[in-house]
């Protein structure tokens, strides 16, 4: 049975004459008549009555009709949804993130993919660093979002990883309520040499944790570090109760804790990039589409005085 028979069928079913069927479908009516009898042989039914003077669609032709016709109807959408997946316009994008990543950064760029991709599946993770990179590994997640690693490293030590940065921004100092150095309104790195620390938790390749580490060497000193933490939102938490004080990015004086201070550096802060990241053998056409639409929103938010701190330059991770 052939996609051109049915079709056939459906003509024939709708004009019931060969002779009207056949001038729609461009061609003579005894090659549209072997057809139809093929089929039927092939079916082991008669679909249609013939006489001399009408043809008519026998029970099982009615029967036929429609369910051909929902076949035909059905095989068009699919044709479509493909072309348009092969486009990015349609399917599933399973997106990972760690919690301040929606403090300013990725909003913006998932109410421009979802104008833009309005029919693709958007599925939301919150993760930790470890659980993205492992999830990205073994293809449940197409992108993960955090911060990425110190001086243009891989993150977690993985080559096969790709990485765009979305945005950058300074570390800032975080102080629990009645501490001695609140009252400067910047602070140097090295005031922080003997203070209990509350530290981004990971291994080497943790991309914040690193960043971390670097700027109190560059300060003179190695963290004493009492408590870690997954997330960045919870050591805010830690040093509101007093268990040390952190080094954190600057965005995140954004969520609220009571009796926290936050103080720039007067020394110059590192930087700290939020990135999207992806398996370099991922060539999901959706994914492609985020990604464009990720460095489409950071041009846009960029101010025009030049002190940006968005940014989205695609490298291998």
């Amino acid at each position: 049975m052939e996609l051109r028979q049915l079709r056939y069928f459906l003509v024939v079913a709708e004009e019931l004459n060969f002779s009207s069927a056949a001038d729609r479908l461009n061609m003579t009516q005894p090659p549209l008549s072997v057809q139809i009898r093929q089929l039927e042989e092939e079916l082991d039914v008669v679909l249609f009555e013939r006489t001399t003077r009408r043809v008519k669609l026998t029970a099982a032709g009615r029967a036929f009709q429609e369910s051909t016709q929902e076949l035909l109807d059905q095989l068009r959408s699919n044709v479509e949804d493909a072309r348009r997946a092969a486009k990015g316009e349609w399917g599933r994008l399973a997106l990972g993130f760690v919690p301040s990543a929606t403090t300013e950064n990725l909003p913006p760029i998932l109410r421009n993919f979802r104008a833009h991709f309005s029919d693709v599946r958007l599925d939301l993770h919150e993760l930790t660093p470890e659980q993205q990179v492992r999830d990205l590994r073994d293809g449940s997640l197409d992108c993960g979002c955090f911060y990425l690693p110190f001086a243009d490293g891989y993150p977690f030590g993985d080559r096969n990883l790709m990485s765009a940065a979305i945005s950058r921004e300074p570390l800032v100092a975080v102080l629990p309520p009645g501490h001695r150095l609140a009252a400067r309104r910047k602070i140097q790195v090295s005031d922080l040499a003997d203070e209990p620390f509350v530290l981004v938790g990971g291994h080497s390749g943790q991309g914040l944790r690193e960043i971390i580490l670097e700027q109190c060497r560059r300060g003179g000193f190695v963290p004493r570090v009492v408590q870690e933490a997954a997330l960045v939102q919870t050591i805010a938490g830690l040093v509101a109760s007093g268990v040390g004080v952190a080094l954190i990015p600057a965005s995140v004086r954004r969520i609220q804790k009571t009796g926290v201070t936050y103080r720039a550096l007067q020394d110059e802060p590192l930087d700290v990039e939020m990135g999207l990241i992806w398996a370099r053998e991922n060539d999901s056409p959706v994914l492609a589409g985020f990604i464009d639409v990720a460095k489409e929103t950071n041009a846009l938010l960029s101010p025009p005085d030049g002190t940006a701190v968005q940014v989205c330059a695609e490298k291998d991770a």
